[in-house]
């Protein structure tokens, strides 16, 4: 438990003063009105080399992060998001937020999801993030679900790691 809380405090450190993190705090009012106000856009690529051309609006962290997460699969799609796109998008993990489909010929179907939420973006940085200092993904599962358990939307139904 100890060497969680030391990932956990440099995470924290890392995320507060990297450029490649995410660059504000989320709150459930302003998630909430995401949720309910956008569509989301989905666009095939032809591998993961390619990102989706409608990161050209977004800023170059949120590509940054967009661009490894396809590298962090067997991570992601072990957290739930707590953005409330469970329900309202019919998300199973935060990987749903940023790949809607990741085809056996390397091709990628993306979503927009993950660029226009604080919530998407922070869980998917900070999974990945832990995950290159060590954590296991239990470790990491517990990080997320401790940090959004109060004040967001519920969880997708995402199994817990030693579940699956």
């Amino acid at each position: 438990m100890k060497k969680l809380g030391i990932l956990i405090m440099s995470v924290m450190l890392i995320a507060v003063g990297c450029q490649s993190g995410p660059e504000e705090e989320s709150t459930t009012s302003e998630h909430t009105e995401h949720v309910n106000s956008l569509e989301d856009v989905h666009e095939l690529t032809a591998s993961i080399e390619t990102l989706p051309s409608f990161l050209s609006n977004h800023p170059d962290t949120i590509a940054d992060i967009y661009a490894r997460v396809p590298h962090y699969q067997d991570v992601i799609e072990h957290m739930p998001c707590y953005c409330g796109c469970g329900e309202t998008a019919g998300h199973r993990s935060s990987y749903d937020c940023f790949i809607n489909i990741h085809n056996d010929d390397g091709s990628l179907v993306w979503d927009d999801h993950g660029a226009k939420c604080p919530v998407c973006l922070e869980i998917a940085y900070y999974s990945m993030e832990l995950h290159d200092r060590g954590a296991s993904l239990e470790e990491i599962r517990e990080f997320v679900d401790d940090r959004y358990q109060e004040g967001f939307a519920e969880p997708t139904n995402t199994p817990m790691p030693s579940d699956v």
